[in-house]
């Protein structure tokens, strides 16, 4: 059984906004370990590297997803 149309794009919709809430939490987090002054762990190359609190790079904030278009 085939979901309407309008269902497709409500079921898009959520994604988008629950990624947007994902990236908007991440981005949140890096700001107070780099207010705090604390580092990050990243997992790259196939092991963990530590990020200093000065060199953490803030992203821009998500734009939020809406599910009228």
């Amino acid at each position: 059984m085939k979901p309407r149309d309008h269902d497709a794009a409500e079921f898009r919709a959520d994604i988008a906004a629950t990624e947007a809430a994902v990236q908007s939490a991440v981005r949140s987090a890096l700001i107070m370990h780099k207010a705090a002054g604390n580092p990050i762990a990243v997992w790259r190359n196939g092991k963990v590297e530590w990020i200093p609190a000065d060199e953490i790079e803030i992203p821009p904030e998500p734009e939020i997803a809406r599910a009228d278009g």
